[in-house]
């Protein structure tokens, strides 16, 4: 195995071997290609996965318009990829306008969004990848939701916290995604807080599902807790930050490696390059605070976000 590939590119690259239609090869290769460790221990991965995408997509093009790829998959970038989950009217394409560059339609009528609309969030020096989907409703859901929301590595749920029946909403939303098998949402976002009335309408919201799962009150239209909610979808999806650096020399904090937690030294040894992985006698971790102060950790040693690391081989 040329990297230490993540389990996130295994589940794709299973998706692939088990796939039969050329959209579902088409869409395993490129989370495939998303989800590969970048360094020099995977060119020829890569360039093999560009190849055989490369011969799909052509595939496809021959077999004419009927066979392309199908246009609700969203190709995964940045550090990970979450989707906006909600009932109609809940503010969520204003959300992704408010945290990213993207431009969603935004009116105040139901079903606005019909397709997912991508946006990249900055984290600090990592981008996420948030995206609008079509709302989650009793009277109309597009079929094609659940594959979107499978192909995510999380789900925020975003609702009105002016909408009477807001605990109804969230309540079908999560037989819905049991009823598909379908993974909850890893936080709520209860968005228009700013408006009068509305935070003793979070107190009864948080009352009632804080036990389930992680609920912050927000407002796209002022930006109150904004902050909180990147900080949140960082934390929702797992992700450990690690630098490198040289004996003597500082430590690059502007372009870390990506692991999640419960990976290792080794592990992000392997990220930097495969022969460290195989050569690594010790580590020395230190820590972007400014604490652990160089001691000598083993290469099964779990690293933690924003560690730095100085290996030694």
């Amino acid at each position: 195995m040329p990297a230490n590939l993540t389990p996130e590119y295994l589940e794709a690259e299973r998706e692939y071997k088990s796939a039969r239609a050329p959209a579902e090869k088409i869409a395993a290769l490129e989370r495939m290609l998303a989800t590969v460790p970048k360094h020099k221990g995977t060119e020829k991965l890569q360039a093999d996965i560009k190849r055989r995408l490369s011969q799909a997509r052509k595939q496809t093009q021959k077999k004419g318009a009927a066979h392309a790829v199908p246009f609700y998959l969203v190709e995964r970038e940045g550090a990970g990829q979450v989707v906006l989950l909600g009932p109609p009217n809940a503010g969520k394409s204003f959300l992704l306008s408010a945290l990213t560059h993207a431009r969603p339609p935004v009116a105040n009528y139901p079903f606005t969004t019909r397709l997912p609309t991508p946006g990249m969030m900055n984290f600090e020096n990592v981008q996420i990848q948030l995206v609008d989907l079509p709302p989650l409703s009793p009277e109309f859901i597009e079929p094609w939701l659940p594959q979107v929301i499978r192909g995510a590595q999380g789900g925020a749920l975003v609702v009105d916290l002016a909408e009477i029946e807001v605990h109804d909403q969230v309540e079908f939303i999560f037989h819905w995604l049991r009823q598909r098998r379908l993974a909850l949402p890893l936080l709520l976002a209860a968005n228009k807080v700013d408006q009068g009335g509305c935070e003793e309408n979070f107190a009864a919201l948080e009352e009632l599902f804080g036990d389930r799962l992680p609920c912050l009150a927000v407002s796209a239209v002022t930006g109150q807790n904004l902050d909180r909610f990147v900080r949140a979808v960082f934390d929702l999806l797992r992700i450990v930050r690690v630098y490198t650096k040289a004996p003597g020399k500082a430590a690059d904090l502007n372009s870390p490696f990506l692991l999640h937690r419960g990976q290792t030294v080794q592990e992000a040894a392997r990220l930097v390059h495969k022969d460290f992985a195989d050569q690594l006698k010790f580590a020395r971790l230190f820590h972007r605070s400014g604490g652990r102060d160089g001691r000598m950790v083993e290469q099964t040693h779990p690293v933690e976000d924003e560690d730095i690391l100085e290996f030694h081989i």
